[in-house]
Formats: C-alpha cells, structure tokens, sequence
C-alpha cells in the first residue's frame, strides 16, 4: 500500500488464527477489528464478507442479505486462488490479489462507517490500521466498490 501512497500503519504479533486470540493484542490498538468470512454458494459465486469483530453474522440469513442462495465456507484451494491467503489469514487486503474479480466483497455498514479499520495484511502474523479514508482509496486502487449490508437487519428482533 506505501507503493501506492496510501497511509497505514502495521503491527506485527504472534499470529492469530481466530477472532478470539486476538482480543488481548487488539486490546491495545486503536479503531474497528475485523472478522472476515470466505463463502462459497452452491452455484458457485465467492464471497468475502467483513464486519466488525463483535457483528454477528447468521449465515443462513446472510445469502438474502448478500443476494444470494445457500452459502458455506470456501474450501482453502479457493480462497488462495483468489485472495492469496490462507485459512486465519483472510482479509479485505487479499482483494488486490483477486484480478479475476471471481470474490463479491460484502462489508457490514458498522466496518464501511469506522474511523479506523483493522485487517490482517496478508498474514495473520500482522495488523494494518487504515484510516477509512485511507481504506476507500485502497478500494478505489484496486477498482473494487463492495456491498455495504447491515448485518444487524438479520437478527432476531426482541
């Protein structure tokens, strides 16, 4: 992203592979921590979708959301096909690697409306802050306009 002069600042961990590992490092750091969801549906479109650390996501409610039928989670080969990441590692960043375009990006409205996001860059070894501003221009770079959602819509209503 500093090729592309677009501001971040990354911190470097012991790797996290869920959101639950992370909470003391994130603790520390300032702004929205992510979790990111590689989904496959049965006719075969991908899906990345990414929401704050603490959204809860109904993955049978999500394909309406998102617009699409039955979803489950994208096999390894796919997601390093297309994003270039492994299992623990996914993240919006991996985007840059999809030139194909094969992933839907889907982010909650919570994530797209924070001052500060986030991500792993690439690695699960690592956390990138971007400002939103910083965030949307790195989308704009890589010509990728994502499907905002409010993931809150699909829960049960008390």
């Amino acid at each position: 992203m500093a090729d592309r002069g677009i501001d971040q600042t990354t911190h470097d961990h012991p790797a996290v592979f869920t959101v639950d590992e992370g909470h003391a490092i994130k603790a520390v750091l300032p702004g929205a921590h992510t979790k990111n969801l590689f989904l496959k549906d049965k006719k075969g479109r991908l899906w990345l979708i990414s929401a704050r650390q603490d959204t809860v996501i109904d993955l049978k409610a999500a394909p309406r959301t998102v617009g699409s039928d039955r979803v489950s989670f994208g096999t390894e080969v796919l997601m390093y096909e297309t994003l270039g990441v492994r299992p623990g590692s996914v993240t919006a960043l991996g985007l840059i690697n999809d030139v194909d375009r094969r992933v839907t990006f889907v982010i909650d409205r919570r994530l797209w409306e924070a001052d500060i996001v986030n991500f792993h860059p690439l690695t699960n070894t690592a956390t990138t802050a971007l400002t939103q501003a910083a965030f949307r221009r790195f989308m704009s770079e890589i010509g990728r306009e994502p499907l905002v959602v409010d993931f809150s819509a699909d829960l049960p209503q008390a």
